[in-house]
């Protein structure tokens, strides 16, 4: 099984509104070793990591007990298909507020493109005409992951640590996105 940092147990807790003795009471560890473990102080054996987070994710099961991807997902999707041009999916980001979006080919995820992808691609000594008309498949990154809408949300929380955004799917057809941002709406 594979963790994040024992010193992200802060961060998580601290999302889910948990005090560290909430947290010492549900795991059995001491409020003061959690406290050490958040801060660097000690490392931790693997045990008391796993024991944590593991008592992390049952309580984050409980918290959204009945929620589910298609419960807080944007119904409206906006996404750019691969063949369009980094000019036009800047143009798009812009217009709508969006800093990322999921690139398509037709009504297959297939990649996607975000602001900070564009800005890394204008660092490079490339001219910026040059960038402003290159396809976006030349460029994209990895697809967001897909779920469907009966995914619980605990699963979707669990994985929007190693993602931007996760698309549901319904019957085989793109209904909605999650973004961190809609997660943090549960809060």
């Amino acid at each position: 099984m594979n963790f994040p940092p024992a010193t992200d147990i802060r961060k998580i807790r601290i999302g889910m509104d948990i005090t560290q003795a909430e947290l010492s009471a549900k795991s059995g560890i001491s409020q003061g070793t959690i406290a050490k473990i958040e801060r660097g102080k000690i490392s931790a054996s693997y045990d008391t990591v796993v024991k944590l987070f593991n008592t992390l994710e049952t309580m984050t099961r409980d918290f959204s007990k009945g929620l589910t991807a298609a419960d807080v997902c944007s119904k409206r999707v906006i996404s750019i298909q691969a063949g369009d041009t980094i000019h036009a999916a800047a143009r798009l980001m812009e217009e709508t507020g969006f800093s990322q979006l999921p690139v398509f080919s037709g009504d297959t995820p297939v990649g996607s493109i975000s602001e900070r992808g564009i800005f890394e691609l204008m660092s490079t000594s490339r001219q910026i005409d040059d960038i402003y008309k290159m396809t976006i498949s030349k460029v994209m990154e990895e697809s967001y992951p897909v779920v469907s809408e009966s995914t619980p949300v605990g699963t979707v929380a669990g994985m929007m640590g190693s993602c931007n955004a996760i698309l549901v799917m319904d019957k085989g057809k793109i209904v909605g996105l999650i973004t961190k941002a809609d997660m943090l709406k549960l809060i």
